[in-house]
């Protein structure tokens, strides 16, 4: 019976910020509320722009839309609860909740990798086959694409939240993380499994993130190969242009998730550590509609002409 393994932890207690000194904890509660609201009514803002302006109404603004409701989502799953413990000294949470959390954020952010590769895959038919681009970017493929991005998310969400929970939690309960971080976690399980359990759910995770990034890299290496054909440097230049903004993403999305998982191990404190997880978890989805709306000319010019609308009388 799966309730069996499960009987000896019942909660879990996130360390998280308790062992900063108590007078930053405000500061940092500022900061990290402001960046989420920002988040938030930044990716709003450009999911109803792109819905409200008919000449945004094509397959890489679409996939924009679905990478602002993952990001939206992804930030409510992790952000709120630990912006609630950073002045609370009740930090408790129960094996359901945190079990949600994982699935949910799990979810969400391999929806993210998903999404960012099928954007690069647009980048790459929009400039190497641009006679074919209505063909193969069709409004049910698109969408087909999106569910898949979505499903995929899903079942890496599910696969790896039943992997990490059907495994035995017994003696500490203390997580040392602000939110129920999967390798943070599994240093609580306990039985003989535990060692392989922890090798296969970093093999999946690595093996389907680095696969995203590998499609984005080589989508590049054609996209590249392209734009060198073309004789104008004006028209490379324009061409290039319309990739920026995604490559910037996935730059700062890959570079901060390498910092994170990717450094050395050695001395480091776990306030040290804890600071460096809001760098993906708070600070990567608070630069990323910063980007698309100041890096995409469409869109910039698509948000000036709403609000020019909605403020201006002249304009109306």
């Amino acid at each position: 019976v799966p309730g069996q393994n499960y009987s000896m932890v019942t909660e879990f207690i996130l360390v998280g910020f308790s062992n900063f000194p108590r007078h930053l904890l405000p500061a940092f509660f500022l900061l990290y509320l402001l960046m989420y609201l920002f988040t938030l009514l930044g990716n709003l803002l450009i999911m109803t722009t792109v819905w409200s302006e008919r000449s945004l109404h094509t397959p890489m603004y679409l996939f924009l839309c679905a990478l602002s409701t993952s990001e939206i989502l992804f930030t409510v799953a992790i952000t709120p609860r630990m912006l609630v413990d950073m002045l609370s000294t009740h930090r408790t949470i129960t094996w359901a909740a945190c079990a949600s959390q994982m699935f949910f954020s799990f979810t969400f952010g391999f929806t993210h990798s998903f999404l960012l590769m099928i954007m690069g895959y647009d980048r790459y038919v929009a400039i190497c086959h641009p006679l074919r681009y209505n063909v193969l970017m069709s409004p049910r493929g698109c969408a087909c694409l999106v569910s898949w991005s979505w499903a995929g998310g899903s079942i890496m969400g599910m696969m790896v939240t039943l992997i990490v929970f059907h495994l035995t939690f017994c003696g500490s309960n203390v997580i040392h993380h602000f939110a129920c971080h999967v390798l943070s976690l599994l240093k609580l399980a306990c039985g003989k499994e535990t060692s392989s359990v922890t090798l296969g759910v970093i093999l999946v995770c690595v093996s389907a993130l680095m696969g995203c990034l590998f499609l984005i890299v080589l989508s590049y290496v054609f996209i590249v190969a392209a734009i060198l054909r073309i004789p104008s440097a004006e028209g490379r230049h324009k061409t290039f242009s319309t990739c920026v903004s995604h490559l910037t993403v996935v730059i700062v999305h890959y570079g901060f998730a390498s910092i994170i998982y990717l450094k050395p191990k050695g001395p480091h404190s776990m306030d040290s550590n804890t600071l460096m997880a809001t760098t993906y978890i708070v600070f990567t989805p608070f630069l990323s509609p910063i980007i698309f709306s100041l890096r995409n000319k469409e869109l910039k010019n698509a948000i000036k002409k709403s609000f020019q609308r909605k403020f201006s009388p002249l304009s109306s």
